[in-house]
């Protein structure tokens, strides 16, 4: 049984004003919302705000006790007639630091709730101690005759840390509202999210290098969550889904309707990526190794346990995990633990590749094409990133194990454990 979640049975609505044939519109309205919106999409991302000792007329009463202020901006909502809210940072010599944020926007920073500020402190690159400081407050934007109230988080690095030099002035700030429920496109209802990336306090978007800075995102495959492929559409961009190329229109800056429709342009569809989360198939692929052998997955590898590790030479952190790799085939492989390497080192690099795997001690087969990150199994299994790697069983094809419980000394109690399932003895 499938369990809807909680935010979704809050209330959250769709109005559906007209079928979606060519041309024509359904109109959208989602729930607001106002704070902890960060985990439904899946990440945010923080901008800049620039903090200096020169008080702005925004901030029109303070505090009486404030020791050593920063002071800060923000403009938001409409970007002729923007909300301007205050944000004061006071950081006293060896006392708590504080954050105040004029949530109301009226100038006046003593009528305000407290803002969230927390600091944690931690080693530097350094070695040294340093405290970062986080937090946020819930701030009311007027935009375009409506009025959103949502959250916006906070955070800031230790002024002092050398490593953070470049940020000693400045606040990061990023949305902690969304807009989420139900949609339909061609009859099918998907769950979405409507998000204000830049933190405007504004729907309306801006075009600017990276988009207009507000996403829809659609959960196409049902899988509980947004990839960042396939599944987040830029609203001002005509997207493909099924088939289909859909243009979002009539957008409210305050976010609260919108409309969809089919779109007169043609955009290729970008599907998500493969679901590969521990239960599901590993994709199946033949290919040749780099000993001359071809290689069928999983089905060359009956009777094991294999590591499909996504990797090359030139990788930092992949060289990092070696030691953990190598001692775990030591001790696993007489079980049937295997490997199998995919090498995304760049072209001409097959004997470096050869000679870098003699001398680390990784006996297993490497397949290698030398097209980098455009790897033909690295594309397949949508790999962005490396080190990368998933635990599959032999005779299944299914994921074991993927992500953290593979990285450093977590793989060895992974593997132990899915050989143990698989009941594979001690060797004697």
């Amino acid at each position: 049984m499938k369990r809807t979640p909680a935010w979704l049975v809050a209330g959250a609505t769709v109005a559906l004003m007209a079928a979606a044939a060519p041309g024509r519109a359904q109109v959208v309205k989602l729930r607001f919302v106002p704070t902890g919106a960060v985990p439904l999409v899946g990440g945010y991302m923080p901008q800049r705000l620039a903090l200096s000792r020169e008080r702005p007329a925004a901030a029109r009463k303070l505090p009486a006790a404030l020791a050593a202020p920063l002071f800060g901006v923000l403009e938001l909502g409409d970007p002729a007639r923007p909300t301007r809210i205050a944000v004061v940072v006071d950081e006293p010599v060896n006392k708590p630091a504080r954050l105040l944020v004029d949530t109301n926007a009226n100038g006046d920073l003593t009528d305000d709730p407290p803002a969230e500020w927390t600091g944690r402190t931690g080693a530097g690159r350094d070695g040294k101690q340093y405290t970062t400081h986080s937090g946020g407050a819930e701030v009311t934007v007027r935009v375009a005759g409506d009025t959103l109230r949502g959250h916006l988080g906070m955070y800031r690095f230790d002024p002092t840390d050398p490593a953070r030099a470049s940020l000693a002035s400045t606040l990061l700030y990023y949305s902690d509202y969304a807009y989420a429920g139900e949609l339909k496109l061609g009859g099918k209802s998907y769950r979405a999210v409507l998000t204000d990336d830049m933190a405007r306090g504004s729907f309306a978007g801006k075009e600017g290098p990276r988009g207009s800075g507000v996403r829809l995102l659609i959960d196409v495959n049902a899988n509980g969550k947004f990839d960042a492929r396939g599944e987040a559409y830029d609203a001002a961009r005509p997207f493909n889904i099924g088939g289909t190329t859909w243009e979002v229109r009539d957008m409210k800056p305050s976010g609260k309707s919108f409309a969809i429709a089919r779109s007169a342009q043609s955009v290729a569809e970008i599907l998500p990526p493969p679901d590969l989360s521990p239960g599901k198939k590993a994709i199946e692929f033949e290919a040749k190794a780099t000993d001359g052998e071809t290689v069928r997955f999983p089905a060359s590898y009956r009777g094991k346990v294999v590591l499909l590790d996504f990797w090359a030479t030139w990788c930092g952190p992949c060289r990092a995990e070696l030691p953990h790799l190598t001692s775990a085939y030591a001790t696993y492989h007489p079980r049937g633990f295997e490997v199998l390497g995919i090498s995304l080192d760049q072209a001409d690099a097959a004997e470096k590749l050869a000679a870098f795997t003699r001398e680390n001690n990784m006996p297993w087969k490497q397949v290698y094409d030398g097209k980098f990150w455009q790897a033909a199994i690295a594309d397949l299994y949508v790999v962005r990133s490396i080190p990368c790697a998933y635990l599959v069983d032999g005779d299944t094809g299914e994921v074991l194990a993927a992500g953290n419980s593979l990285r450093g000394e977590q793989l060895a109690a992974t593997i132990e454990q899915a050989l143990k399932r698989k009941g594979a003895s001690a060797p004697r």
